[in-house]
């Protein structure tokens, strides 16, 4: 909850550095075999290298069964933890803030326009939308996190969901276009099989 917290506040004062951000997909540091790197491609690429070390080693860490004093674990870790979601939240900010602006420069001539008859500014669209997608994200976390917690498969499939996210990244850092949707299909299709495998150990008596 901390750690989201905080990535709410960066996230929101990356907004207000908006032209900057813009910028960095803009002009390439250097060229390797004819394919430019910019700041932003080399933040995707880092941020999806840290995403697939993280997830792997969390799966080996479970496959191997190393178990740790919880309270310790948490008292021990918890800076780098909070550090970490801030910084994933980060090269997410920097990927989808741009987006957003591309998507906002499409469609606000067609939100309804304020009461004094202007057009309302892009930029506040986005403020609203990441204070309200943030507050969703810190409504269900905890839950959530409970939920995948209690739940070894389903955690399991998340860190597989974190890897291929990763792969994702470091494919768009290298130019080329993932169709999320597929991704996410194939995601969500996953997720149901395994809803169904829960439901059906547990009417069979067995341990999920």
């Amino acid at each position: 909850m901390l750690g989201l917290s905080l990535a709410l506040i960066i996230r929101l004062l990356l907004l207000s550095l908006v032209s900057w951000i813009m910028g960095m997909d803009k002009n390439a540091l250097f060229t390797i075999f004819g394919k430019g790197f910019t700041v932003h491609d080399l933040i995707l690429i880092a941020g999806g290298l840290f995403l697939i070390y993280k997830a792997t080693k969390e799966m080996h860490s479970s496959v191997k069964g190393s178990h740790e004093d919880a309270e310790k674990k948490a008292s021990n870790r918890l800076g780098a933890v909070i550090t970490q979601i801030v910084l994933i939240d980060i090269v997410f900010s920097f990927d989808s803030i741009i987006t957003a602006i591309g998507m906002t420069n499409d469609i606000s001539h067609q939100v309804p326009k304020l009461p004094n008859g202007h057009e309302p500014n892009a930029l506040i669209i986005i403020y609203l939308s990441v204070i309200i997608s943030m507050a969703i994200m810190l409504l269900f976390a905890r839950p959530i996190s409970n939920f995948i917690n209690n739940r070894p498969t389903i955690k399991m499939i998340a860190l597989g969901f974190l890897v291929t996210i990763g792969v994702i990244l470091i494919a768009e850092g290298f130019g080329e276009h993932v169709p999320k949707g597929y991704i996410y299909f194939a995601m969500v299709y996953a997720l149901i099989l395994e809803f169904l495998n829960i439901r059906a150990r547990k009417n069979r008596g067995e341990s999920e």
